[in-house]
C-alpha cells in the first residue's frame, strides 16, 4: 500500500494528536476520516482480490492438466500472498511433478502444510490469507461519535457483490479453443 503526500500528512498529524492529545480542528477529523475510510477500501479491496485469485486457482487446478503453465504461476502468487495450500494443491502437484518447477512447488508446500499442521496442533492460530476486518474509526475528538443525531442522507446504492458471489466461468469460457481460420479464395491468373 503507498500513501500520497497529502495522506501522509493527514497520518502524521494523527500520529502527532495520539502522542499528545489536543482538541483538533474539524478540518483535521475530516482528513483523519477520508483516509481511514480509505483505508478501509484498500483493505476491502485486497480481500476481493484474494478472493478472486484463490477462485482462479481452483478453476485453474479444476482444468489440469491443460491448464499446467496457468496454475503454476497462480499458486507462486498465492503462496507469496499467504496461502496455504489445501490437499487438493498437494495432489495437483504430486501429479505434475515431472516438471521442475512443479516439484519445487510442491518440496514448498508440503513445507508449508506441515508447519500449519504443527500450528494447529499445538494450538496456535494460523495466519489466514484474508486480513481481520478493523472496526470504524470513531474515536476521534470532534469525530462521527461526538456528532448530534441527525437524519443521515439516504445511503448510496449497494455496489455489485465481490466476484466470488458470481457463478465462476469455465476456462473454456474464458479462452475458447482455437479454430483454423479458412484461407482466402484463390483467384486464377489469366
Amino acid at each position: 500500500m503507498a500513501f500520497s503526500a497529502d495522506e501522509l500528512r493527514v497520518l502524521r498529524r494523527a500520529l502527532a494528536f495520539a502522542l499528545h492529545p489536543a482538541p483538533l480542528p474539524e478540518e483535521d477529523v475530516q482528513d483523519c476520516l477520508r483516509l481511514a475510510g480509505s483505508v478501509d477500501e484498500v483493505v476491502a479491496e485486497a480481500g476481493r482480490l484474494r478472493a478472486f485469485l484463490l477462485a482462479d486457482l481452483v478453476r485453474y487446478r479444476d482444468a489440469l492438466p491443460g491448464s499446467l503453465t496457468g496454475y503454476l504461476e497462480l499458486l507462486q502468487d498465492a503462496l507469496a500472498a499467504g496461502y496455504d495450500p489445501r490437499p487438493e494443491d498437494l495432489a495437483a502437484l504430486r501429479a505434475l511433478r515431472g516438471g521442475p518447477l512443479a516439484a519445487a512447488l510442491l518440496e514448498r508446500c508440503q513445507v508449508i502444510a506441515e508447519g500449519s499442521v504443527r500450528a494447529r496442533l499445538a494450538g496456535r492460530a494460523v495466519p489466514a490469507m484474508a486480513p481481520a476486518p478493523r472496526s470504524r474509526l470513531l474515536a476521534l475528538p470532534g469525530g462521527r461519535a461526538a456528532e448530534p443525531d441527525e437524519p443521515k442522507a439516504p445511503a448510496a446504492p449497494a455496489r455489485p457483490g465481490p466476484p466470488s458471489e458470481r457463478p465462476a466461468p469455465k476456462p473454456s469460457e474464458v479462452f475458447p479453443p482455437r479454430r483454423p481460420a479458412p484461407r482466402p479464395p484463390q483467384r486464377a491468373v489469366g
